[in-house]
């Protein structure tokens, strides 16, 4: 298992710093849609859809919607004059209400789950709600001041990467060590309150370099650290929501696209929260 883990890493992540970085802007975004679209195939096993035809048709309905959007809003016409797209910057804002909602969701669990539990039609939709904005998030990120620094909106991706990746690296060893206050063990029994901390803190560091590199003025510090803060934390309300769905449709893993890994939803469901977040508040108070 874990030969297989580093192999998948040792391959999956040049690529995907290569496509961050020097894939055309259309084509970062069809390749973002397609493993959104891979991530979709594996949600409709989470909403309890069994049907191959019924799978493979959300699938394609979530891969063509973000396509439609990029279709329709070319890469120049996403940012102008310093703002975002007002249909980018709604889908944004709905997919922050949406994380406010599974937060309840997830606290409550399993009370009140009766409402969405046995209902395919509901959990499918909860997966428009996870990955469109995602899509839209990455996008909205990476061409952020495209014609002034090609590379800066690359960026900012490595930026949620980098605090999302230390906080899941920080809770693991910690919550292994030291874990015994289960955050909740009704959704995920194997997250732990010392985990979360832990991810906390060593993502902390890389918030504080960020701080430094972007050059912030003294006194917009403080909102680059609460911002930075809030999108640790959600990343774990995505873990947490991910855990929760796969209960519901009694599966250990999302998927097995990825040997050693699991599926592709097991790996970014962090991220499904942390950058339609962070995108949400970037454009709204730092863009």
């Amino acid at each position: 298992m874990l030969k297989q883990r580093i192999i998948t890493a040792v391959i999956l992540a040049p690529l995907a710093l290569m496509a961050i970085l020097f894939l055309p802007l259309f084509s970062f975004q069809v390749v973002i849609a397609l493993v959104v679209g891979l991530g979709a195939w594996e949600w409709s096993s989470m909403s309890g859809i069994t049907r191959k035809f019924t799978k493979i048709s959300y699938a394609v309905l979530v891969t063509v919607t973000c396509l439609v959007l990029a279709y329709i809003l070319p890469t120049d016409m996403i940012w102008y004059q310093g703002k975002l797209n007002s249909v980018y910057h709604y889908i944004l804002s709905l997919a922050s209400l949406w994380w406010l909602i599974s937060l309840a969701m997830i606290i409550a669990y399993p009370r009140f789950s009766s409402i969405w539990y046995c209902s395919k039609p509901i959990r499918g939709i909860f997966g428009f709600f996870t990955l469109i904005p995602t899509w839209v998030a990455v996008v909205s990120l990476r061409t952020s001041l495209y014609d002034v620094d090609p590379f800066y909106g690359a960026s900012l991706i490595f930026y949620v990467l980098g605090i999302v990746w230390a906080a899941d690296i920080g809770a693991f060893f910690v919550g292994v060590k030291f874990g015994k206050h289960k955050l909740r063990p009704k959704v995920s029994p194997g997250k732990t309150l010392e985990g979360l901390m832990g991810g906390i803190f060593a993502s902390s560091l890389i918030i504080a370099f960020a701080a430094t590199h972007y050059q912030f003025e003294a006194s917009r510090i403080w909102l680059h650290v609460v911002i930075g803060a809030l999108t640790v934390g959600v990343s774990a309300l995505g873990d947490l929501n991910e855990s929760m769905f796969k209960r519901c449709a009694g599966i250990k893993d999302s998927g097995t696209l990825l040997p050693g890994h699991g599926g592709i939803m097991d790996r970014i469901d962090s991220l499904t929260a942390a950058f339609p977040v962070f995108a949400f508040c970037y454009v709204t108070w730092m863009a």
